[in-house]
């Protein structure tokens, strides 16, 4: 069977494109620390590695409710997890300096690990996450920096927002982080997961007030996750829910 048009794209147009990106502009961030230890302009390099990705890719995202952050104070953004093109799409259209959550094995890959590690991310160890977390996080603050989580732990096959782990919000309330919301929609489409093929595509994404965690314990941590994502799946276009023939009412 021959594969369709966008895998071939995909195969040998995208992945040489985005591969000379992450190499040429992380090459310039890994030099611009050397100058700035704070890892901001390594940001930038970021956020125009991610809008050359959406360019090229054909990815268009849609965005509402900017008007609600602060670019002059530090958040924990709470995001729905639908592919892993949610990244460039949040760090291509969040007016913040960015910092995200990523697993300790990424630190490893070329160019893209090494700027994850000398920019400021938060590199963790899922089998020992340690209380280093919040002295960094509490870095963040201070640095006027936030940090992007994405809840699920993992990304969602059909869309539906799954269940939010309570230890990002910990990690808010003990660094006394106002949590955003943040909903992803149709990013499922660009490029599903398990498939190395991507689609061009609309995004809708959509940033909510933001929640404080003044007051806030952390035994009432999965209650307040709870809250969060009830905030994210009211701006995420779910699959409706497939009901048995026992389930469906009588008539």
């Amino acid at each position: 069977m021959i594969p369709p048009y966008d895998w071939w794209r995909t195969t040998f147009f995208l992945i040489p494109a985005i591969s000379v990106y992450t190499i040429v502009l992380g090459t310039v961030s890994l030099v611009s620390t050397l100058f700035d230890r704070t890892g901001d302009f390594g940001h930038r390099c970021a956020r125009t590695w991610a809008r050359l990705i959406l360019k090229t890719t054909g990815v268009r995202p849609h965005v509402s409710g900017l008007e609600l952050l602060d670019d002059r104070r530090s958040y924990v953004l709470a995001s729905n997890h639908q592919s892993i093109y949610d990244i460039p799409i949040l760090l291509a259209s969040l007016p913040l300096q960015l910092r995200i959550v990523a697993k300790a094995s990424l630190g490893r890959f070329p160019f893209l690990g090494w700027h994850l590690q000398r920019t400021g991310h938060l590199l963790v160890d899922r089998r020992n996450p340690g209380a280093g977390i919040v002295i960094k996080m509490r870095r963040l603050v201070s640095e006027a920096h936030s940090l992007i989580v994405f809840p699920e732990g993992t990304r969602s096959a059909d869309g539906t927002v799954g269940r939010f782990k309570k230890g990002p919000f910990l990690v808010a309330i003990d660094a006394q982080l106002p949590v955003v919301p943040v909903s992803v929609s149709g990013s499922r489409h660009v490029m599903r997961k398990g498939r190395l093929m991507v689609r061009p595509g609309d995004v809708r994404l959509i940033v909510h007030p933001p929640i404080p965690t003044a007051g806030v314990t952390r035994r009432q941590a999965a209650e307040y996750a709870e809250q969060v994502r009830a905030i994210v799946r009211s701006g995420v276009d779910e699959p409706p829910v497939q009901r048995t023939e026992a389930e469906l009412p009588a008539l």
